[in-house]
């Protein structure tokens, strides 16, 4: 399983943290190297994620690993920090078994895609002599700020009226991400926020979902220090270059989408009339806060449309 070593075209296997928000970037990613015919790409998810998930018609290979929850996924856990722990503990028992099974089958992994959220997989991806990439599904700027927070540039708790980094304009404490502006809210995943830097240094690539011309400041600093491809965005390719024939989607779902009702609903509101929420595939709001967000809404005289997990 060494770098040069392979029976077959180069074959990258890719890592993604078991959330559609983290899939979903990772996957197109994949597709579109996939396409130009060099490189094999197999995703890698947990077993619950996969028997869950609503596969449509895709030309990257789907594998699975455990995160010793294979019954419920995280909802399966006490806690997102015991998830966490026995995400990396399994997860890389398993990963090593992926590994040592795709060697056997004649097409070895060169190199380990992963998410920024999952550094324990450069480790084994190290022991194996395999090429490691991380990747970042946030904006090069948010990861700058968590970068200086993991440096001890940034000091918390946040007590100065304006904060000054390199290459992002002056901001204000509110301007923050919720994991520094209300610190310790969540602190399992800050925690996991900051461990995205543990080893980057030793990645061969560090690749991140955004564009250069987005973000030019964050992307030529961060550039300077780690070995960093802007290689966004991250979108299907019908969206955007279309070079990817009939690429209207990402193609894995998590959850049953309710699609053509919203598209009807949508479609007999007036042009620029509907604010749309989306609440991602993690958070889960309490009774209350949703009732303040509906309060909110309706103050604003808009129609709304608002997509959360069951």
């Amino acid at each position: 399983m060494e770098k040069e070593t392979s029976v077959c075209r180069a074959h990258c296997l890719v890592l993604a943290y078991p959330a559609q928000g983290h899939i979903n970037p990772l996957l197109e990613f994949s597709k579109c190297l996939e396409h130009k015919g060099s490189v094999k790409f197999t995703l890698v998810t947990t077993h619950f994620i996969s028997k869950n998930m609503h596969k449509e018609a895709s030309p990257i290979t789907l594998e699975t690993i455990s995160d010793g929850y294979d019954k419920g996924g995280m909802a399966q856990t006490e806690n997102i920090q015991s998830y966490f722990e026995s995400f990396r503990g399994v997860g890389s028992q398993t990963l090593t078994q992926l590994l040592e099974k795709l060697s056997s089958s004649g097409c070895p992994v060169n190199c380990i895609v992963y998410d920024a959220f999952l550094p324990w997989a450069l480790d084994i991806a190290k022991r194996y002599g395999l090429f490691g990439a991380v990747f970042f599904t946030q904006s090069c700027a948010v990861d700058t700020i968590y970068h200086h927070v993991h440096k001890g540039v940034l000091k918390l708790p946040l007590l100065k009226p304006e904060i000054l980094l390199p290459s992002l304009p002056p901001l204000e404490p509110q301007d923050m991400p919720s994991f520094i502006y209300n610190l310790g809210s969540y602190s399992a995943f800050f925690a996991v926020i900051l461990e995205q830097f543990s080893n980057v240094h030793k990645a061969d690539w560090v690749l991140c979902n955004t564009f250069y011309e987005l973000e030019e400041e964050a992307v030529d600093w961060m550039s300077k220090i780690m070995s960093l491809r802007a290689v966004g965005p991250t979108i299907p390719s019908t969206f955007l270059d279309k070079q990817l024939e009939g690429d209207k989607d990402y193609g894995f779902k998590i959850f049953t989408p309710n699609t053509d009702s919203c598209l009807k609903w949508l479609n007999d509101r007036p042009k620029g009339s509907v604010i749309y929420i989306s609440f991602g595939s993690l958070i889960v709001l309490e009774a209350e806060q949703l009732q303040e967000l509906a309060w909110g809404l309706k103050m604003s005289s808009n129609f709304s449309c608002r997509r959360s997990r069951p």
